[in-house]
């Protein structure tokens, strides 16, 4: 009996099919394409244009205006290669003729370049004229028009001009655009059946996928692709959050949560010796922290608060309901000064309630074995640095992990201390307020809590820009509010000089003491013993140093309220997020505040830039201003970051759709 057969494999889809099947991609065009990450249709089909030329219409040589982008047409009359003296670099120059006046063309130190042209050529040339006498582009983008082609494809339309390889032209990519789009027709799939035709977010119908691809590369108007974008944007963000709540149902399904909720013989007197009430935000979020510690599933939460809104308080007050429950918590802090800080102040807290806090870094460890490995042994806080990842600490039931300033440290670093135990409820916290549209992609698998409301009885606090040449006049300022019995914070952007123009605290230290003398000024930078730092935060904390010059290390990490001037030199090389983490060291206290940015030149895109911090002290607003700015990936740095690749999605410029996404994505059937 012969054996049964094998059954057919479906044919792939339309656009997983090889580049290979399409005409005209042999095995060398093939490799070309490969260089730019083409390898499928649907690669190639996702491949954006750089922009589009108008075509209809293009201006002749003679219209040409200086520094003015444009796109002519002419014919070759004249090229050749001049080689300079030595052999030290050559310019290669075709000369274009279209009937109303010549045009130069030329390429520096690319003598490859004269291989794309002959004598007679007719040449679509895109550039910007350098000089009008004679007609004159640097470097122009060409594409030579062979016969037969410019009928509907390359010519009299709005063209797509694509990013390129060597030895791959224009019009060669354009034309496997097209038959590409023409082999899919109309057997695109829309990946989202179950949200029927997709609406912009003010309900406009966007195109389907298929209309929006070909819109994409052969729009029939100029900005006709504009729309094309928006949708392919719309899918990118809707794959995204899909797979955020696929992420977290999948976790949801195999975690259960510890029964962390406790009760109150701890929190309650707690509350009562703060000696304050807590706004009502830090009720609301202490509400729903005890929810998550007590629900069905791990919690994960992020905490956002403006610098001051009081997160810590929020925090000690979970960790002291998971203590009360009989589980061990851990806060990781990015820096050995924040960890000190927590350290103390949560021993503060604690230790008139009988609780054991622990301090573990790479240089302090208070308890040889963190947590006790008994698990009878009392329920304890241990918080720490990096070093909590070690082997060192391994608690035998841990309920609740803590991160301070999140964006400090990479997922994985989080995931490996989460491993420590199992299903850990885990509280994310930071002080830099993280944008809207950030939020939902980064963190769209954790529940997000915002403390929105700051303590009452704080002084106000006003920022000023100034230029180096007013230092003089900033210095009396702050002698004469030390003079006063209020303390200053003096920042500097490096430790050593690094003769780039900018201002180090080692450099700066003996002037300084000199300027502020009788007042003494302690020095603090990361290249210091542990020792000789906290010897140094102590005397700042206690009065006994009155002025701390440092590096940007204590934008977390220092709380002192009598504190009342910061000055932050060479202010224009920090980011808006981290100046204004920075001016969060002040205004801690009853009395008004200062920060002073000394921006490094008069420079009017920095001045803009710091300017913004003299009119806002939301630090949402600042955030949002930081992103537009200096991008995603600047602002929280790749390794941080996670962000995925976007091809047609901007995070800066498309919130809405981010947004729109997140609302779409809940309709949406998971596996």
């Amino acid at each position: 009996m012969p054996a049964p057969s094998e059954p057919a494999s479906a044919p792939p889809a339309p656009l997983d099919r090889p580049l290979t099947g399409l005409r005209g991609v042999g095995p060398e065009r093939a490799a070309q394409l490969a260089r730019l990450g083409l390898v499928t249709i649907g690669d190639l089909l996702l491949h954006r244009p750089r922009r589009h030329d108008d075509r209809r219409h293009f201006r002749t040589v003679a219209e040409l205006t200086f520094h003015t982008p444009a796109t002519v047409r002419g014919r070759i009359v004249a090229l050749g290669t001049k080689t300079f003296r030595q052999g030290q670099g050559s310019v290669f120059e075709i000369i274009l003729e279209d009937g109303t006046a010549r045009l130069h063309c030329r390429w520096w130190n690319l003598p490859f370049i004269r291989h794309q042209f002959a004598l007679g050529d007719e040449v679509l040339v895109y550039g910007t004229p350098k000089a009008l006498k004679p007609r004159t582009m640097d470097h122009p983008e060409t594409e030579v028009i062979e016969g037969g082609e410019e009928s509907s494809l390359h010519i009299g339309r709005v063209a797509p001009v694509y990013p390129l390889t060597e030895g791959l032209p224009q019009r060669v990519l354009r034309t496997l655009v097209w038959r590409a789009l023409e082999a899919c027709g109309t057997a695109i799939p829309n990946p989202w059946p179950e949200l029927g035709p997709l609406t912009d977010v003010d309900g406009t119908e966007l195109p389907s996928r298929a209309d929006a691809l070909r819109r994409l590369h052969f729009p029939d108007v100029p900005g006709g692709e504009a729309a094309a974008r928006r949708r392919l944007a719309l899918d990118e963000f809707l794959v995204l959050q899909r797979d955020i709540r696929t992420r977290r149902r999948r976790f949801e399904a195999r975690a259960q949560g510890l029964p962390c909720g406790g009760d109150d013989r701890w929190l309650r007197p707690f509350l009562a010796a703060l000696g304050y009430p807590l706004t009502g935000a830090q009720e609301r979020v202490l509400g729903e922290l005890r929810h998550d510690l007590g629900g069905r599933h791990p919690m994960r939460r992020l905490l956002q608060g403006d610098v001051g809104a009081g997160k810590t308080v929020v925090a000690a007050g979970a960790v002291l309901l998971v203590l009360a429950a009989g589980y061990h918590a851990a806060l990781m802090a990015p820096t050995e000064i924040l960890a000190e800080q927590h350290f103390q102040t949560f021993t503060r807290w604690f230790a008139p309630l009988g609780l054991t806090v622990h301090l573990h870094t790479g240089s302090r460890k208070t308890a040889r074995e963190l947590p006790p490995g008994d698990p009878a042994a009392p329920p304890t806080l241990t918080i720490g640095t990096h070093a909590l990842i070690e082997a060192g600490y391994a608690p035998e039931k841990l309920g609740l992990v803590v991160i301070d300033e999140q964006h400090k440290f990479g997922v994985g670093q989080r995931e490996e201390l989460l491993r420590k135990g199992c299903y850990p409820h885990l509280l994310v916290m930071t002080a830099t307020p993280i944008p809207r549209t950030l939020g939902l992609t980064l963190y769209g698998e954790l529940d997000l809590s915002i403390l929105d409301e700051l303590p009452a009885g704080r002084g106000a606090i006003r920022t000023f820009v100034r230029v180096p040449d007013r230092l003089p006049k900033v210095w009396e300022f702050v002698a004469n509010q030390l003079t006063a019995g209020r303390q200053a914070y003096i920042v500097y952007p490096r430790v050593e000089d690094t003769g780039k123009g900018l201002k180090a605290v080692t450099r700066e230290a003996d002037q300084l003491r000199e300027r502020l003398a009788p007042h003494r000024v302690g020095l603090l930078h990361g290249r210091l013993k542990s020792a000789e730092k906290e010897a140094v935060m102590a005397e700042f904390r206690t009065g006994a140093v009155q002025a701390l010059l440092a590096t940007p290390l204590i934008e977390v990490g220092l709380d002192v309220p009598n504190a009342t001037v910061m000055v932050i030199e060479n202010a224009d090389q920090f980011g808006l997020a981290q100046l204004h983490q920075l001016r969060g060291r002040i205004g801690r206290g009853p009395h008004d505040s200062w920060c002073i940015l000394v921006a490094g030149k008069d420079d009017p895109v920095a001045r803009a830039k710091l300017t913004i911090l003299e009119t806002a002290r939301d630090g949402f607003r600042i955030a949002e201003e930081d992103l537009k700015l200096r991008g995603p990936g600047e602002l929280l740095g790749q390794a941080q970051s996670g962000l995925p690749n976007f091809r047609f999605g901007d995070l800066v410029a498309d919130g809405d759709l981010v947004r729109h996404a997140r609302d779409l994505a809940h309709r949406l059937r998971l596996d």
